[in-house]
């Protein structure tokens, strides 16, 4: 596409919303103006609203809320909550009877190796009573229950969210290995790959260079408006990520939860950013599509880059929802598929002999296609074609997501609507971050 020149201010986008002129679309609208090489209509844009929804270890949540009456123990020495132990403090609220925790998205419950950090927070938010354990500096075991509700204080952190997009992983050992990066494991000699990362429609990826989002920029996280706090750990001007938090009372739980890992249970978010577009270099951005958008394939053992594919390879001729079809269940004995789910959301009726899928709790990541012998579940995934640095192209079967592109555009699209209604009004950062 030729180059794109617009030069608009941060405050005219702003008051042409509040006069409700603005242009506001969303980053999959944008992508369907760059594929009709619609520019004159590229130009009149003004605002685009970007989401991505990911597995995202770097969240944890600061919890306060009471337990007893002041005096009934003088400090919590150690804390569980639905089995998951909780960082206690940094306040010690000496015979207050509250207490003030931190809880790791990435913990897992000692009852339970399939439920963390990140399904208690998704619990906390459908409005679900959770059971708390307090071991006090007596000795003494106190037991109490707890919900939202309950809670004054229950915000939501990002240590390190929404890098601009991220990696693919394959396994060319001889071996199969066990990951975060994958449900199950890699089946050796490359037969599978995973990969995250939303694509054309990441925040980032839409303003790489950190214009227009800095310390304030207000963001959805998970449903709630929240704020941009700074870069997050391991960011650099290559691979951005951002560090944000939002109250939890604000959330949607369907753009959270938790995602059990061949290591352990992971924490999913979700956010959405709108860009202004006040740069020509911004707009560019905006107009890149997934297939110009590298994807760095990594070796699984070592975390280092064996080839190159891109997001075109994973997003453009896929499916984004994963079809059930019960019909095409044939009650296996065991079904692979109620096991594999890295949510949880299939699971067998006995009695009926047939697999149930809550839709609410899908992530769509497509692991299922590969597993159901039967094929009950129907999604195309894509594959990668890795070229390496001999020249060569290998093409990779996608096995498994670890991005949700489908609630990525649908919270986009909510953005983009709270936007124009007036019920989400964008400010400039107080600092830049970039």
């Amino acid at each position: 596409m030729a180059s794109i020149v617009v030069g608009k201010e941060f405050s005219e986008i702003l008051e042409r919303i509040e006069r409700s002129d603005a242009v506001v679309l969303t980053a999959e609208e944008v992508s369907r103006l760059v594929e009709d090489e619609d520019r004159s209509s590229l130009e009149e844009v003004d605002v685009v609203t970007t989401a991505t929804r990911a597995v995202m270890s770097g969240t944890y949540a600061i919890l306060s809320f009471p337990v007893a009456e002041p005096g009934s123990f003088q400090r919590a020495r150690n804390v569980w909550l639905n089995g998951i132990s909780a960082q206690v403090g940094p306040c010690p609220n000496e015979n207050l009877g509250l207490l003030d925790l931190i809880v790791f998205g990435t913990a897992c419950s000692r009852d339970r190796p399939d439920y963390g950090g990140g399904h208690l927070f998704r619990d906390l938010v459908e409005g679900k009573t959770i059971q708390v354990e307090v071991q006090t500096d007596e000795g003494g075991l106190l037991q109490a229950e707890a919900g939202l509700e309950d809670m004054p204080q229950a915000r939501m952190f990002g240590s390190r969210h929404a890098f601009k997009n991220y990696s693919a992983f394959v396994n060319p050992g001889s071996r199969s290995v066990r990951t975060i990066f994958h449900a199950r494991g890699f089946e050796p000699h490359c037969q599978g790959a995973t990969f995250s990362g939303c694509g054309q429609i990441n925040p980032l990826k839409c303003d790489p260079l950190l214009e227009t989002i800095g310390i304030g920029t207000r963001i959805l996280l998970n449903g709630a408006e929240g704020y941009v706090l700074g870069t997050g750990t391991r960011s650099s001007r290559d691979k951005p990520n951002l560090s944000g938090f939002a109250d939890m009372h604000h959330m949607t739980a369907e753009y959270m939860g938790g995602f059990v890992t061949g290591l352990g249970p992971e924490c999913i978010c979700s956010l959405a950013v709108p860009i202004p577009v006040t740069s020509p270099t911004i707009l560019e951005e905006i107009a890149r599509r997934d297939r110009e958008i590298a994807l760095p394939v990594n070796d699984i053992n070592t975390r280092t880059v064996i080839g190159q594919a891109n997001y075109g390879d994973v997003w453009e001729d896929v499916d984004l929802e994963v079809e059930f079809d019960p019909q095409r269940c044939r009650g296996c004995k065991k079904c692979l598929v109620e096991r594999a789910c890295p949510m949880r959301a299939v699971r067998y009726d006995q009695e009926a002999r047939v697999a149930i899928r809550d839709g609410s709790l899908c992530f769509h990541c497509g692991l299922c296609v590969t597993e159901c012998p039967n094929g009950a579940f129907r999604c195309r995934l894509g594959a990668l074609r890795m070229k390496t640095s001999s020249g060569s192209v290998r093409s990779v079967p996608v096995v498994l997501r670890q991005s949700d592109r489908l609630r990525a555009v649908k919270l986009s699209g909510e953005l983009k609507r709270r936007i124009l209604e007036g019920s989400f009004r964008m400010a400039p950062p107080i600092e830049r971050i970039g």
